[in-house]
């Protein structure tokens, strides 16, 4: 509870002051200790740490994406990851990009506005020395714009980082990034003003011994209708939400493109290294529990799936599966494959 001094004890108060009998460093305020950080009303932040660590998660997961597909693409070792996520304004990310460069135009579907990637040139040429068949020894710093061919050939590069872009965004938003087009002056890149704010993520691309750096610029008025959701408790239950059918779907079709051995097991049979070597045309092997109309067993891979029948497909041999093996049959086969194991 306060205390409400009387007029008497207030001029007593004054009266001691002023002769001197009571200290006045009992009255020095208390020294503030707080960290002053200084605000910048022209440029004011529009995104919270979280925010920008969100952020830099979902790229963590592009870089690994695109060091994968660069690295089938261009036949080399490549590596990326991200180097920074920052908050600036337009016109301080166009003024610390070279000129010329490799600025592609994305438009950032179903969100409004477009972004800036910027790939740098020294990355861009040994690109596309890569792709003509050349080393990637691009012999120092080119400095040039892109001829028509070369434009085409980064369009293609562009467009597999964008489809990248779309797999690391998913557990945010269905983005649909498409590149609109291809710019070497910064100048001619203007899709906002240059006070607004951008949010700036930029990455370290290594190509063999060579490194350099692409940008990922996204105006704050483009993602502003999902700034909620860049959240880690946003990001982690989304990740718990998804249907499994949405991963089944997604493995099938990485599955789809996997090359697999399929092998046609006629018989087995024992044999000496002495007698193979011994072997003739038109000798006959007798095989071991197998008669003449026995189906073939075929294998994917290492596993015995399929019954199937030796044939002609033109001029080539081919068989043609009849049926498939029940699921005792493979556990029979799993039991034998690890009795063998055990074995050796």
């Amino acid at each position: 509870m306060n205390e409400v001094l009387s007029q008497d004890e207030i001029d007593q108060l004054l009266q001691a002051i002023s002769s001197g009998e009571n200290e006045t460093d009992d009255f020095k305020p208390v020294s503030d200790t707080r960290r002053i950080k200084i605000y910048d009303f022209r440029r004011p932040d529009k995104f919270s740490k979280e925010q920008i660590r969100t952020v830099s998660n979902m790229h963590e997961t592009f870089a690994r994406l695109t060091t994968t597909s660069l690295s089938a693409q261009l036949r080399a070792l490549v590596h990326v990851h991200v180097a920074s996520v920052d908050q600036l304004t337009y016109e301080e990310f166009i003024r610390s990009i070279p000129t010329p460069t490799t600025l592609a135009v994305v438009n950032m579907d179903p969100l409004k506005g477009n972004a800036v990637l910027e790939i740098a040139p020294e990355i861009t040429f040994i690109m596309i020395d890569r792709l003509f068949g050349g080393s990637g020894d691009t012999g120092g710093k080119v400095n040039r714009d892109l001829t028509d061919i070369e434009q085409s050939v980064m369009e293609g590069v562009i467009v597999r980082i964008l489809a990248n872009m779309r797999e690391a965004w998913t557990q945010v938003i269905d983005l649909r990034p498409r590149l609109q087009q291809i710019e070497t002056n910064p100048q001619f890149a203007q899709i906002v003003a240059p006070g607004e704010m951008v949010i700036l993520v930029t990455l370290e691309i290594k190509i063999g011994e060579e490194a350099g750096m692409m940008n990922i610029c996204i105006p704050y008025i483009t993602i502003e209708p999902i700034v909620s959701k860049l959240s880690s408790q946003f990001w982690f239950s989304s990740i718990r939400k998804s249907s499994t059918t949405q991963y089944l779907g997604t493995l099938k079709e990485k599955l789809s493109d996997v090359d697999m051995d399929i092998i046609a097991e006629v018989g087995t049979m024992n044999v000496s290294i002495r007698d193979v070597l011994n072997l003739r045309i038109g000798d006959v092997v007798r095989f071991n529990d197998i008669r003449v109309n026995d189906p073939l067993t075929l294998s994917v891979g290492t596993r015995k799936k399929f019954y199937c029948q030796p044939g002609v497909v033109g001029k080539k041999m081919a068989v043609q599966i009849i049926g498939k093996m029940k699921e005792s049959d493979e556990d029979e086969f799993e039991e034998l494959s690890a009795e063998g194991d055990e074995t050796l």
